[in-house]
């Protein structure tokens, strides 16, 4: 049996929170463990670039992403944990997937008809008003992320599902004029993938400003649960647990039997303030290891330094020799 390849790309904007962990990271940490499979996860810290000019923001973000998926446990022995930038046969094949993709695919990317579309609804002359070839090009690095490691399978929301379809395009283009020599990925769509509601009770997300940051201090975190909204029923009134978001953060992170005790006292009524107080300390509790490791990491950056330059290296074994094998295959060869 053929041992499936997965990757998983990780922006480096923003700092992460309770949603992208028990989303994303938990779920990934798990995976980086499994010895059946091989698992890439890297700092996609060359995306960033279409998406924020300012260069101290990107390197202290992929410094506390990076700290925090390993606080959280993720196996740098088993997966490859690494920064996309450090890998340079990445641009180069980039550039090379440049040459066979169409430019009306590019045209079709929801991200870069977005930008159109809001240009053209702000009554601007010109369509392409503010957008960068980052932006215009992003599913062709990304593909490149993708194909430099022959990944078999990606875990993806449904909101990327078209790039993988661009990134299958773009290398069933390729091996047609060159041989089979790129492996052809598949998206991996989990319908269940866990999401959280915020403060608001709108979708955890950095775009509404509704999140809570995972290793913020022990008194902040106190403090923005509870702002978390609630109803106005009183303490003794049965409450119901759907809807409730103090109630799926606590299920997210409590076993059954602590669900099933926090459901009858849901309908036993449980005052909002005991709910909230309850849920700071369980979560308090569960983050607080990984929140000190995560301290540990954020000073003394070489640590969190010296793990991706192993994983490049680790990386780089396979991307070396691959891209040399796909720039012979383009006729990029030695003359004798």
């Amino acid at each position: 049996m053929t041992q499936e390849t997965y990757l998983t790309g990780i922006t480096t904007t923003g700092t992460p929170h309770i949603g992208n962990y028990v989303g994303a990271i938990r779920p990934a940490v798990a995976s980086s463990r499994d010895l059946s499979r091989k698992n890439f996860y890297f700092l996609a810290d060359y995306h960033s670039l279409a998406k924020t000019e300012a260069p101290n923001r990107i390197q202290r973000s992929g410094l506390e992403v990076a700290a925090t998926w390993l606080a959280c446990g993720l196996d740098t022995n088993n997966a490859y944990f690494y920064r996309q930038s450090d890998i340079p046969e990445i641009p180069e094949l980039t550039w090379i997937l440049n040459g066979v993709t169409a430019k009306g695919l590019m045209n079709r990317a929801h991200s870069y008809k977005a930008q159109v579309q809001a240009n053209e609804e702000r009554g601007s002359a010109d369509p392409d008003k503010g957008i960068v070839m980052a932006l215009y090009n992003y599913p062709i690095l990304m593909a490149a992320d993708i194909l430099m490691f022959k990944s078999t399978k990606v875990p993806v929301g449904r909101d990327q599902k078209q790039h993988m379809e661009m990134t299958r395009d773009i290398a069933q283009r390729f091996n047609h004029r060159y041989g089979d020599i790129l492996a052809i990925p598949d998206a991996e769509i989990n319908e269940n993938t866990a999401t959280l509601s915020g403060l608001d009770g709108r979708k955890m997300s950095k775009s509404y400003d509704n999140t809570i940051p995972l290793f913020v201090d022990e008194k902040k975190l106190r403090k923005l649960i509870m702002k978390i909204k609630t109803n106005s029923l009183e303490p003794g009134e049965p409450k119901e647990t759907e809807g409730s978001t103090l109630y799926e953060i606590f299920r997210a992170f409590a076993t059954d039997d602590e669900v099933k005790d926090i459901e009858k006292r849901y309908a036993d009524g449980i005052a909002w303030g005991e709910m909230k107080r309850l849920l700071f300390e369980y979560l308090n509790d569960h983050i607080r290891p990984m929140r000190e490791e995560y301290d540990r990491l954020i000073n003394d950056p070489a640590v969190v330094e010296q793990e991706l330059v192993k994983g490049a290296e680790r990386a780089r074994e396979i991307s070396v020799p691959y891209l040399a094998e796909i720039r012979h295959a383009i006729g990029i060869r030695k003359l004798g």
